[in-house]
């Protein structure tokens, strides 16, 4: 398993549009996409789950990828978060 944490920076945080972009860049990796926020930890490849986090501004989540390509998965989904705020 890898890890990283991550600063949300943008001003939605993990909401609407970059939570369907996140779930959807998940969901193209065979690895197990877990997002941890306060100790909880939340499926990655669910829409449901990702927004239900309540993920905003500020908030800072474990990004966790397990399984073939979850370097790739980690490397690519962390790019993702970052380039929202950008």
């Amino acid at each position: 398993m890898k890890k990283t944490d991550i600063l949300l920076q943008n001003e939605t945080g993990l909401h609407a549009r970059p939570a369907s972009e996140f779930v959807k860049l998940a969901k193209s990796f065979e690895a197990k996409i877990t997002l941890v926020k306060d100790g909880k930890e939340y499926n990655g490849k669910s829409i449901l789950n990702v927004l239900g986090m309540g993920a905003g501004k500020g908030t800072k989540i474990e990004l966790r990828a397990e399984g073939e390509d979850e370097e790739t998965a980690l490397e690519k989904l962390s790019e993702l978060v970052k380039s929202f705020s950008e």
